[in-house]
């Protein structure tokens, strides 16, 4: 499968790959960092994420993309689509803790959002998040997401379903 790349203003969304393992592990074995994604994580199940988000390309034909900012050509985080058995697909995103509070979540996901209504031809894009992920709920909020339902996830926990529109054309 061809991964496409994305470009907005500062970064470029790439194909999940070994240059990003770096981020990976900064990431995921920070306890505060990556509390809202089952964090923190050993070695061997940070590598096995990465593989995952690889893979879901292949199986799914959609994925996270690694987030680059052009420069510096740093590897900040992911952002993309992601869906597990059973699950919704759903709109996601990490940053490395020096990374947040520059926009950068912001801008992958509006390059996200589009490329998925303007290639994908999805109908709607949606994303939630635990209750209790202020940031996150903030950033939908900010991308113009809606409330749809509460739902129960495969996990047993309550979470919001929010839609999230086509962003407008820049």
């Amino acid at each position: 499968m061809d991964i496409p790349r994305l470009r907005t203003k500062r970064l470029e969304l790439l194909a999940p790959s070994i240059c990003g393992l770096d981020a990976y592990q900064k990431f995921y074995s920070d306890p505060n960092a990556s509390l809202s994604y089952g964090g923190p994580i050993s070695n061997s199940q940070i590598w096995s994420r990465l593989k995952s988000d690889l893979g879901s390309w292949h199986l799914s034909g959609f994925g996270v993309w690694m987030i680059r900012v052009k420069d510096s050509r740093s590897i900040v985080g992911t952002c993309g689509f992601w869906q597990g058995l059973d699950w919704p697909r759903e709109l996601t995103w990490w940053l490395l803790p020096t990374a947040r509070g520059r926009g950068y979540a912001y801008e992958a996901s509006i390059a996200a959002i589009s490329h998925a209504y303007d290639n994908y031809l999805w109908h709607k894009v949606e994303t939630y998040m635990n209750d209790d992920n202020k940031s996150a709920k903030r950033l939908v909020e900010r991308l113009g997401g809606t409330r749809t339902r509460r739902a129960r996830f495969p996990d047993g926990e309550f979470r919001d379903m929010y839609h999230l529109p086509r962003p407008p054309l820049s």
